[in-house]
């Protein structure tokens, strides 16, 4: 297969379905399953509820409504500190939220995560960012991918309340598919400190409904990603679809992620990706 640079992806009319999905799971849970452990890290299933709110929320007051966000308490001046902030603000909403009943929090999901639907919906494909994608190491981001971070935020929340409490996983493999085109275009950032040769590539192979392939390939001076695989590359990862959401959103760690994985070619330059995360931590 020949490589080709990756197109824009497109998620817009992405939110309503995965939100509907979401808010169909919450009404039908026992109250107990709201309090059943995550793998996101200590937060039980209704803080990952309250943390979509949050985000969807927030969203929708920056970016729809305009409202400056409040600048924080300190300057930031490494990116150290600014995982610090955006972990210290998602703290804080999530502590506030456990005085509200799961029926509240429920509603407010629906409410939030369908005018963000709303609002995505009416966006055009070119329209400016709000924020760029820090996990990409993008001070500014093309608009397309700002939103589709945020469709990752979505998706993997919801996939971790579905884990939790033992729901099938969404059946549509179209969202999964978009979730891993927007997640991996983390990676030459990930790799920005991997020396190699001009023309070294590493070729991800995703196996599953989500199915894909995927090339970091070595430009001068840069790693680019592209679609496709090379026939030899230096490199080759095999993971299913549901390893790949795993690991790039921090649920999968250590000896852990090198079970799932195989890997032909040279080893070192698979390691990176093994590291690479599609969140802020």
């Amino acid at each position: 297969m020949s490589l080709t640079p990756m197109p824009p992806t497109d998620t817009r009319a992405l939110f309503r379905p995965v939100a509907t999905e979401l808010v169909t799971l919450l009404r039908g849970m026992a109250p107990a399953d709201f309090e059943k452990p995550t793998i996101a890290g200590t937060w039980v299933v209704r803080d990952v509820v309250a943390h979509i709110v949050d985000f969807s929320m927030r969203r929708l007051s920056f970016h729809r409504d305009a409202l400056a966000p409040p600048p924080p308490k300190r300057p930031i001046t490494s990116e150290r500190e600014f995982v610090d902030f955006i972990n210290g603000i998602n703290a804080d909403w999530v502590d506030a939220s456990r005085r509200l009943s799961t029926r509240l929090l429920t509603d407010l999901v629906e409410k939030a995560t369908i005018e963000l639907a709303d609002f995505f919906e009416a966006l055009p494909m070119d329209a400016p960012a709000l924020f760029g994608v820090s996990w990409a190491g993008e001070q500014t981001s093309d608009g397309w991918f700002d939103i589709g971070r945020e469709f990752t935020e979505l998706w993997h929340h919801q996939q971790q309340i579905r884990l939790a409490v033992g729901a099938a996983p969404l059946e549509n493999a179209r969202f999964l598919h978009a979730v891993l085109e927007i997640a991996l275009r983390g990676l030459p950032h990930a790799y920005r400190d991997v020396a190699a040769t001009d023309g070294d590539t590493v070729a991800l192979d995703v196996t599953g409904p989500a199915r894909g392939q995927w090339t970091l390939v070595r430009d001068p001076g840069r790693w680019a990603i592209q679609a496709g695989a090379p026939e030899a590359p230096t490199t080759r990862v095999r993971m299913s679809d549901d390893a790949a959401w795993r690991l790039l959103f921090n649920a999968l760690k250590g000896d852990a992620a090198r079970a799932a994985v195989q890997i032909d070619g040279r080893a070192d330059l698979a390691e990176p990706l093994l590291a690479a995360r599609s969140v802020v931590v």
